[in-house]
């Protein structure tokens, strides 16, 4: 197979993702888009690293298969806490974890 059908479908995947990130509000949808955009540029690395014949894109591939999965980590932590404090999931609306006192005036 051509090189131009890996990165094409790569191209379509990484849109579907950036597309999902920027329609949805759920911080759960949100964390899989950006597991898609993620998957697409290994896709990416992979494929010129073969056609490059050359083992540095299938291990930086690997480092951002390590990286995505400790997102995933820490998002779904992040999520969970909030739904256990029926804490409001809309992104719009999610500012929890601000300080209470920020922007107060002191005397």
């Amino acid at each position: 197979m051509d090189i131009v059908w890996y990165v094409a479908l790569s191209a379509v995947i990484f849109s579907i993702g950036a597309g999902g990130l920027l329609a949805r509000r759920s911080p759960l949808v949100m964390l899989l888009c950006l597991e898609l955009m993620l998957n697409a540029s290994n896709l990416a690395l992979i494929a010129f690293a073969r056609m490059w014949a050359n083992v540095d894109g299938q291990i930086f591939a690997l480092v951002v298969m390590v990286v995505a999965a400790c997102e995933v980590v820490v998002g779904l932590g992040i999520i969970v806490a909030l739904y256990r404090n029926r804490v409001a999931i809309d992104i719009d609306e999610l500012d929890s974890l601000r300080d209470p006192t920020e922007g107060a005036i002191s005397d």
